[in-house]
């Protein structure tokens, strides 16, 4: 399935928007959500023209709507000369099948449209291979409506006589080359376990949190080096790992990954689940909020849910509330007294574009580092400059004593160094307790 980005010299599309929340939902989060879905339209290249939103004890089997609504919303989209819908909740296949034929343009749901933005944003192999996946098997089920729509474009010629046939054909293709795929990532999941096991040693921290949360540049602020940051959701989709220094010789890696967003396609969280083995592994992960958002809260409780899924739940985590700049008054108040706060709900405060506030992290993470570290008694001949310098480097040396040709140090040092130094010849380590 093709990746390309959209033609930036093409008109945008115009589109309709139509939420459809259930009356156990928030009572603005219906407005709330059309807001998100129109950045969501944005990102994809869309001009949202129109919206129609319609409360519903529970959806209608035909149009998801009701019949009423259904008939309102083709009529705004005749009027608004549009030449899409874009759902906010997941459509089945008949529904949309029944909602394009009522209105005579494209019909797509959220899940269709996020799909979507992921296969432009995609750049790597592994990338391109996980969004492949998960929109062959969001298809799959969908082939014939497609069909339809095709025939509907081409006027049906060369389309007509052998449907079903083509139709069972596309479905075994389809079939083939998702065990394709599932495949050659398996095979991307193997390398990237074997890099892995080459930085053992090494603390490691991942940023997770809602999509344009500020995570990529808060990575840039810490490592110094550049990444690619831009105002939209979904800016960036691959997993990427920079070298964090702490100060007093301590460092981290840090990866940034995937953004979360509400009502994530399963199919997705599923095929993205080898990147997220960044964040399975690491030894902190730093929950990235948008403190500036309206909704933040609402926010964080999607990304709990979605780490709740991928079994990261009780993983050891961090509250990090980014772009505080962009905050003033009681709000900027209330979130420093929960930075003050040493109990559960303490959180940081954080700004990628005032670096004297990454401090705090830095230094929760200095701690993390510490707490692993073993206080052991190292004794090496004094030739061994490289070991000796190793330990200034990378351990917290407490005491240092010479005698005739033997160099005896008491430091506190990490697992993967006291592994390395027992490896080499002439240096003895014993543990101090």
């Amino acid at each position: 399935m093709p990746t390309r980005p959209p033609d930036p010299g093409a008109p945008a599309e115009r589109a309709v928007l139509v939420g459809t929340p259930l009356d156990g939902d928030a009572v603005r989060g219906g407005a709330d959500h059309l807001a998100e879905l129109a950045q969501l339209a944005d990102t994809a290249g869309g001009l949202v023209v129109g919206e129609l939103v319609q409360r519903l004890a529970a959806p209608r089997a035909r149009y998801r709507l009701g019949r009423g609504k259904a008939a309102e919303l083709a009529e705004l989209v005749r009027e608004r000369e549009a030449g899409l819908v874009i759902f906010d909740d997941e459509l089945t296949p008949a529904q949309g099948k029944n909602l394009e034929t009522l209105c005579g343009v494209r019909v797509m749901d959220r899940a269709e449209l996020i799909l979507d933005i992921f296969a432009t944003r995609a750049r790597t192999y592994e990338a391109r291979l996980q969004v492949e996946l998960a929109q062959l098997q969001y298809l799959l089920p969908r082939l014939r409506r497609m069909w339809v729509h095709l025939s509907r474009i081409r006027g049906g010629i060369g389309l007509r006589g052998p449907g079903e046939t083509q139709l069972e054909t596309d479905r075994r293709l389809i079939g083939t080359r998702i065990a394709e795929l599932r495949r050659k990532l398996e095979a991307v999941a193997r390398a990237q376990a074997t890099r892995r096991k080459s930085r053992e040693g090494m603390f490691r921290a991942a940023l997770v949190g809602y999509t344009n949360a500020g995570k990529s540049s808060l990575l840039q602020a810490l490592s110094g080096t550049e990444q690619f940051v831009e105002d939209r959701l979904f800016a960036t989709l691959d997993a990427s790992t920079r070298l964090v220094p702490l100060g007093d010789g301590h460092e981290a890696l840090v990866t940034d990954t995937v953004g979360f967003i509400r009502k994530l396609p399963h199919h997705l969280v599923a095929s993205f689940r080898s990147t997220l083995e960044e964040a399975r592994e690491a030894d902190v992960l730093l929950h990235v909020v948008d403190a500036s958002h309206p909704r933040r809260d609402g926010h964080g409780r999607v990304v709990r849910s979605v780490l709740e899924d991928l079994g990261l739940g009780g993983r050891p985590s961090v509250l990090v509330f980014n772009k505080i700049d962009l905050l003033a008054g009681e709000d900027l108040l209330a979130l420093r007294k929960r930075a003050a706060d040493p109990g559960p709900a303490r959180a940081l405060l954080a700004s990628a574009l005032a670096p004297s506030t990454l401090e705090p992290l830095k230094s929760e993470l200095r701690d993390r580092i510490r707490a692993r570290l073993r206080r052991v008694r190292v004794e090496l001949p004094a030739a061994e400059g490289r070991a000796l310098a190793t330990l200034y480097e990378e351990a917290e040396v407490l005491s240092r004593s010479d005698e005739g040709c033997t160099v005896t140090v008491v430091a506190k040092a990490s697992p993967a160094l006291i592994g390395r130094l027992r490896s080499r010849g002439g240096v003895r380590v014993t543990d101090c307790g």
